[in-house]
């Protein structure tokens, strides 16, 4: 019953010929002794490759709504709490490569508003900061720490951080920050700030799904073509380099229209790629077998 107690439940004794151990009246178990971190764990670590792999992905998401539901009755809800502070945009998940030493350091941060000194790798420059981090997201297996600094909301690359140090000072969360809705328009900032080399293609129908899942790709218009099974499709690229990078990799399936630049810088690069399978074997220094 001490045990009981201790962990929360509010047991309660009573003497006499009746007595014994009883409940609080109306005392119902719910989600309020599960931390933020805790409802974290079972929610942001399911790997969904995994999940369809099994064929529990439905099973999980059923489970992950009704948590979400029950928690989010309860006054202070700490998935509430949670997704004010993770984000996971899921668009185009890739395995990252990066290491993130300090992102354990700036969760705990995030769980206790407080102040992190930061060095930052930018452009060749280390440069230190204090930061009030308001949350992490995780964009393509990338993390990013979106905080307050110098009166303004910044983004960081966690990867890029040269040191971190929290500090013993706190600080209050700007009254109505939404993480989700912040690093949308964030990403959407950055876009338009990104160079644009429009271009137009006949794609075939079977590649179009795998030019839309292109990262560096806007799809602006798309229309039946003249050729049955083909589409005339209206993209905009960052750069002449990256179309003709992209164009390449769906041949035979994407083919450049114009601009001209673009066309003709295709066909050289072709008519070199063909050159050197012309080359004798040697020539190439490989044995042929």
């Amino acid at each position: 019953m001490e045990s009981l107690s201790a962990s929360g439940v509010p047991v309660l004794a009573e003497r006499g010929r009746d007595g014994g151990w009883m409940l609080s009246e109306g005392y119902r178990t719910s989600l309020t002794g599960m931390k933020p971190q805790e409802i974290g764990s079972l929610l942001l670590t399911a790997d969904t490759a995994i999940l369809n792999a099994l064929g529990i992905q439905e099973d999980f998401s059923s489970a992950a709504r009704k948590l979400e539901a029950a928690s989010s009755k309860l006054p202070d809800s700490p998935l509430a709490y949670l997704n004010q502070r993770i984000h996971i945009d899921g668009a185009g998940w890739h395995p990252s490569s990066e290491s993130y030493p300090f992102l354990s350091l700036l969760q705990e941060a995030l769980w206790e508003n407080r102040q992190v000194k930061i060095s930052y790798m930018r452009d060749g420059e280390c440069k230190e900061r204090l930061i009030s981090p308001l949350g992490l997201v995780a964009k393509r297996g990338v993390w990013y720490v979106v905080a307050g600094t110098e009166g303004e909301f910044r983004t960081f690359r966690v990867s890029r951080l040269a040191s971190a140090e929290i500090t013993e000072e706190t600080f209050a969360r700007p009254e109505g920050f939404e993480l989700a809705a912040y690093w949308e328009q964030s990403t959407a900032l950055f876009k338009s700030a990104l160079p644009r080399f429009p271009a137009k293609l006949l794609v075939n129908g079977r590649a179009m799904e795998e030019l839309e899942r292109e990262r560096y790709v806007s799809i602006t218009n798309s229309s039946a073509a003249a050729q049955p099974e083909w589409l005339s499709v209206d993209a905009e690229f960052n750069t002449l380099d990256s179309a003709c990078r992209i164009v390449l990799s769906l041949s035979p399936d994407v083919i450049a229209v114009a601009p001209g630049e673009l066309v003709g810088r295709i066909v050289s690069t072709l008519a070199e790629t063909a050159t050197l399978y012309k080359t004798p074997m040697p020539l190439r220094g490989i044995t042929e077998e």
